[in-house]
Order: structure tokens, then sequence, then C-alpha cells
């Protein structure tokens, strides 16, 4: 896993390996009925920060979870409990 201790990011960022080397930090919040997700290159500079909606309104922030592939500025997936559930871009 890639250390957080030479960028500014949150603590409970997670780390989501790419190919090659490379891969982004993603974090995410509730904003409302909404998430807020937040995706960081390696060095920690912000990339992505746009409101989200769930397909299933089980998932909890408060249960360990998992970010995994597919996860990108559009669409992201979180694996939590054995569940993957898909968070969707948010356009007004």
């Amino acid at each position: 896993m890639k250390s957080k201790s030479n960028i500014n990011i949150s603590e409970k960022a997670q780390w989501l390996s790419g190919t090659i080397g490379s891969g982004s930090w993603f974090l995410i919040s509730a904003e409302e009925r909404k998430y807020r997700i937040q995706r960081f290159s390696s060095e920690g500079k912000l990339e992505c920060d746009r409101l989200f909606t769930l397909d299933n309104g089980t998932f909890d922030l408060h249960i360990d979870y998992q970010f995994t592939f597919l996860s990108h500025c559009k669409e992201c997936t979180i694996i939590q409990n054995g569940i993957t559930y898909k968070f969707y871009h948010y356009e007004d």
C-alpha cells in the first residue's frame, strides 16, 4: 500500500493500485442524501471531486469498505461485507 506520510490527504483515503505502478487515492464522505467522492493522484493532487448517488441504499460509511475497480470520476465501485456497491456521478 502507498504511504500517506508525505502527502496532505485524509487518513481515511484509500489507495487503489492501477496498472504498471499507477494508482489513485479515493476518499468518500456523506453529503445530504448523496456521497462526495474525491480522487487524488499518488502525490496528493486533487484530480476529481464530485457528488455521487448509490444504486443500493444499504451502504454504511461506518463499516469497513474497500474501493475497487472500476473506479474513476464518473463511476466508483466499493465492496463492503461481500456486497458490491456502484456509485454514479450525480448531475443536477
